[in-house]
């Protein structure tokens, strides 16, 4: 893969349990090889400064301190998981110099281009972040209808505990992509999902949706605590993060059924 993909999709949010909320939002995202001679536009650079980019140290490591696809493969061995043949990488990009991530998903293919696993990157708005290794058994390829299931172990919102489990649901396909999670606990939980078609990233693209979404990812965080808001004012219980454990490891794996 030596082009960048342009994913300009949708995010859909839905509290369960007594205090209800709910939210749709159309978001921009690139997919591309972390470690591809890549072709872009003259708006997108990688590794250096542009309208939009995107940098290793964004990604791989704590936040601002990445090392990219180097960072993923050095877990794979120290877990010994075959290194993949192919990763692709969805996220965010930097819009400004600006960057906010709140989850982004490594791809993993092996020699047969079959996603044989998927690493969630989990990042919270305190700077926090963990990433979640998801695969079938026997690291079986991974197929839309499969459910993979995790123990949440990070404080993510401060209105959520850190407790129940994350259900992810991935469907890759050449057109387009699409990702849920589902997280269930006892007194409630959260429906998170991203979708998308797949084209390629151009400069009228680019300039397209700094019209429609301007300030990028700057303009997600807005909407986060926008989001915040309006629960604190339906009373929804506040977390502070000074209370809420750090993972003692960078990536944990998927629970075995």
């Amino acid at each position: 893969m030596n082009t960048v993909d342009h994913i300009a999709g949708h995010t859909y949010h839905g509290r369960k349990g007594a205090i209800e909320n709910a939210f749709r939002y159309s978001v921009d995202y690139i997919l591309l090889d972390p470690e591809g001679q890549l072709d872009t536009p003259a708006l997108f650079s990688v590794n250096r400064t542009n309208i939009t980019n995107w940098r290793d140290l964004d990604h791989g490591g704590e936040p601002g301190q990445g090392r990219g696809a180097a960072w993923l493969r050095e877990r794979f061995d120290e877990m010994r998981i075959a290194s993949p043949q192919m990763i692709t990488l969805l996220t965010q990009p930097r819009v400004f110099g600006h960057v906010f991530n709140p989850v982004s998903f490594w791809f993993c293919f092996d020699a047969a281009e079959q996603l044989y696993a998927v690493v969630a990157e989990v990042t919270n708005t305190y700077g926090t972040r963990h990433s979640y290794l998801c695969h079938n058994s026997e690291f079986a390829p991974i197929q839309p209808s499969d459910r993979i299931v995790a123990d949440k172990l990070m404080h993510v919102s401060p209105f959520q505990k850190i407790e129940g489990t994350y259900t992810f649901r991935f469907d890759y396909r050449p057109d387009r992509v699409g990702v849920w999670i589902d997280y269930g606990r006892k007194d409630g939980g959260l429906i998170a999902t991203l979708t998308g078609p797949r084209t390629p990233l151009t400069n009228r693209s680019i300039l397209w949706s700094l019209l429609r979404r301007p300030f990028g990812a700057r303009r997600a965080f807005l909407l986060i605590m926008w989001q915040a808001l309006k629960l604190k004012l339906k009373k929804a219980r506040f977390r502070p993060f000074r209370t809420a454990p750090v993972p003692d490891q960078p990536i944990s794996r998927f629970r075995e059924p």
